[in-house]
């Protein structure tokens, strides 16, 4: 598997994402060294917090599976996952127990990852997954960096900053 060569395709999906508004994340699901899915983020498009890339992704294999009629435990224990930012928690979770062959990512999420960053989520599972993190995590941090420059419109007000805005009022 050409893990770089892949990786510039699921950052490709990531800046997508970033023009269209989106949390830039890309995500590819590479099945007998095909791409059978890919994803980026839709939470804002659809208003739905669990629509991160992976999710994406995994509902697109399930519709192959459906399509091709092969069973899906076969695919997703043969799947490798190719995503530009470490999985969160939820996706971590989602894709352990659907058992997938392999997790590469580039960039750590100090805030939800579930690889290591946050939580290790492997520890709760008994499978072996292979996971490897750090690949093109600069070019993957650089799209994070540049979303978190503008304003998400439909991120929700930080309550550090509604503290801060109450407290001075009240000291007026």
């Amino acid at each position: 598997m050409d893990t770089l060569a892949w990786m510039d395709v699921a950052l490709q999906k990531a800046e997508e994402s970033l023009k269209a508004g989106e949390v830039p994340v890309g995500c590819l699901f590479i099945y007998n060294n095909e791409i059978i899915a890919t994803g980026n983020n839709t939470v804002n498009e659809t208003c739905n917090a669990t629509r991160h890339a992976e999710i994406n992704c995994i509902d697109q294999v399930l519709q192959f599976c459906k399509e091709k009629c092969v069973e899906y435990e076969t695919v997703f224990h043969n799947l490798d996952v190719i995503v530009t930012v470490e999985p969160c928690i939820m996706c971590m979770s989602a894709l352990l127990q659907l058992q997938v062959h392999s997790i590469v990512y580039g960039c750590a999420n100090d805030r939800f990852g579930g690889c290591v960053s946050v939580l290790e989520v492997p520890k709760f599972y008994d499978q072996k997954v292979v996971i490897q993190g750090n690949v093109k995590s600069e070019e993957a941090m650089r799209l994070l960096k540049d979303f978190y420059k503008g304003v998400n419109p439909n991120a929700p007000e930080s309550k550090i900053k509604r503290r801060k805005e109450t407290l001075l009022t009240k000291n007026k």
